[in-house]
């Protein structure tokens, strides 16, 4: 079973913070010295069940920086079999930064590389960085459990995905662990204005439509652990999208979906909760964002089974035809239902007083997907709208993105 380890932000964040500078260091390093990989993606680390790794870095005879953070050591090996280490405890950033330096040069590589943090406020030279750091090991054992308890989940949210994604990876300098889809679209140019990151950096991360994920360990504007959602471009709608748990929220200062990492930790099925989390915003940006879904996605990956090629699944999925859509009607909720040989789509809804429904969830099973099912449930409910003399709230991402593109439908729609 994963451990899902309490956290207490306040408790540990000088020591985060100092890790945070530490992890800077070591990733403007591996930047300066990577050729350049689209958004950033050959600056970034990687969870272990030991630390924090960087990969083979091209410099020398070819070295890998490994943040142990259970031994509490950074870690260098080179392609020659030569190893070097020091050991990570209450120190001064400016004394991190020389042995660093050290530890490079000892393994045959070049040490240069930015010598000031990103993404911080008021960024000090690392060099000259004297102020005296705490180390609390413990803090940072329970935080590299927590890495390893999300990067589960996030890798296993990644299967599902057959579209560009990213790998789960750890960004020094906003220090989370992120996992990024996208839509195959191109993105208007992204303002920039980063406090402390290059606006052709930021632009050059965004010059695709994203839906994006990540975790903190706390700062960032909050004083605790949290998971985040966002996309760019966000659509319209997206901020009011229902998404889950009931402990999400929209948090205005950032411009995003927060979940406390405290709700994930506590709730009965931590790795559950997650996943509803990911699964919900990401089909928010998708459906508002109208991206093409029965092509971008498939079912989660399982062990030792491949994934059925999709010419296979054409084959053998059922075909829509004159099926009748169904509509089961109550005093306060019902749904619409289309069952194609034997696999079930819906569209459920509840009642507002009598002249009101709102749209609430849409279900479309795989292997109905791009086969405008869910389509023909919206159409349905619009005709009978109409015929009703009632009024529709499209609370669902999906059919408020269905509805948005037929402007005809819109004469039902609540003013």
């Amino acid at each position: 079973m994963t451990n899902w380890p309490k956290l207490d932000y306040l408790g540990w964040r000088d020591t985060c913070s100092a890790l945070h500078l530490y992890l800077q260091i070591a990733g403007k390093y591996r930047l300066a010295h990577t050729p350049w990989l689209n958004h950033s993606w050959n600056a970034t680390f990687y969870v272990t069940p030991i630390g924090l790794a960087s990969s083979p870095i091209p410099d020398g005879p070819g070295i890998e920086i490994l943040f142990d953070l259970r031994e509490h050591k950074v870690v260098g090996t080179c392609g020659n079999g030569r190893k070097a280490s020091f050991d990570l405890g209450p120190m001064t950033v400016a004394a991190f930064h020389t042995s660093f330096v050290q530890l490079i040069t000892d393994l045959g590589g070049t040490p240069t590389f930015n010598g000031s943090p990103n993404e911080v406020p008021f960024p000090v030279p690392f060099a000259e960085d004297d102020r005296d750091r705490p180390y609390d090991g413990e803090a940072v054992e329970r935080f590299h459990q927590s890495l390893m308890a999300v990067d589960k989940v996030f890798n296993r949210f990644r299967t599902s995905f057959l579209g560009k994604s990213s790998p789960v990876h750890l960004f020094w300098g906003s220090f989370d662990l992120a996992l990024t889809r996208f839509s195959g679209r191109r993105a208007p140019l992204h303002p920039g204005g980063i406090p402390s990151l290059p606006n052709d950096v930021a632009q050059e991360a965004y010059d695709r439509e994203v839906s994006s994920a990540g975790f903190w360990p706390g700062g960032n504007g909050i004083d605790y652990p949290a998971f985040y959602a966002y996309a760019y471009p966000a659509p319209g709608g997206y901020r009011a999208a229902s998404v889950q748990p009931d402990a999400a929220f929209w948090h205005d200062g950032l411009s995003e979906f927060v979940l406390p990492y405290e709700a994930v930790q506590a709730s009965a099925d931590p790795d559950a909760v997650l996943m509803a989390f990911l699964t919900s915003t990401y089909e928010a940006a998708a459906d508002l964002g109208g991206w093409d879904r029965g092509l971008l996605e498939c079912a989660n990956g399982q062990p030792r089974e491949v994934r059925r090629p999709d010419a296979a699944l054409v084959a053998l999925a059922p075909s829509v035809g004159d099926e009748p859509v169904e509509r089961e009607d109550g005093p306060s909720k019902g749904r619409y239902r289309l069952v194609v040989n034997g696999v079930e789509a819906e569209m459920s809804y509840s009642r507002a007083g009598g002249n009101l429904l709102i749209i609430d969830h849409t279900e479309v099973p795989a292997a109905l997907r791009g086969r405008k099912v869910g389509e023909r449930l919206v159409r349905q409910a619009i005709e009978d709208a109409r015929r009703d003399h009632v009024e529709i709230m499209p609370l669902c991402p999906f059919a408020k993105a269905q509805i948005d593109r037929h402007p005809e439908w819109h004469d039902v729609l609540r003013r």
